[in-house]
């Protein structure tokens, strides 16, 4: 997609699924009530509201940090060939509770703060592959990992979904109902 000035915030959100993330760090943006913005805001108005951001410096970043996002994400088949490595990756479920007890991906572990503290006082150079439902929010919690030092860890590419329909389909697929 080509971005403009004038692209909506929401588009922007919808085509760069880390887009959110990449404004807070950068320019303290959309991460509270304070610097938040609606999905119809403009680029430029979020910009010229803001200190006078140049958009196209804006544009840049959020290509940039899409592009970046993208090098994180590991196809299910790439996946499935590192299980069964001799060192296979530490798999971690990024989902609820309810939704890990209810299907998983065999051998992956739930992320609780207790296994998260286990795994930062180990190894920071293990192999780390994060999967949530869709491979969306996943993205988040890599962000924190790879700034905790973990530096060798990835995401699921479309989550237990794509795994479900690429390499398991006896893995039952479900939808999230959002109230």
């Amino acid at each position: 997609m080509n971005f403009t000035p004038e692209t909506s915030m929401g588009e922007i959100l919808a085509a760069f699924p880390g887009a959110r993330r990449a404004l807070f760090s950068r320019y303290h943006l959309g991460g509270c009530q304070s610097c938040g913005f609606p999905n119809e805001e403009s680029i430029a108005s979020l910009c010229a509201r803001n200190g006078g951001i140049p958009p196209e410096e804006m544009i840049d970043h959020l290509v940039s940090a899409n592009e970046h996002d993208k090098s994180l994400l590991l196809p299910p088949a790439a996946l499935q060939e590192m299980l069964h490595s001799p060192t296979p990756p530490t798999l971690i479920d990024c989902r609820t509770r309810e939704e890990h007890d209810a299907v998983k991906i065999s051998n992956s572990i739930f992320l609780t703060q207790e296994s998260q503290q286990k795994l930062f006082a180990e190894n920071p150079d293990q192999c780390i592959v994060l999967y949530d439902h869709q491979g969306r929010h996943a993205l988040d919690t890599c962000a924190w990992f790879l700034g905790h030092g973990m530096k060798n860890t990835k995401v699921l590419d479309g989550g237990i979904d794509a795994w479900s329909r690429e390499i398991d389909p006896a893995l039952p697929r479900y939808a999230l109902e959002i109230s």
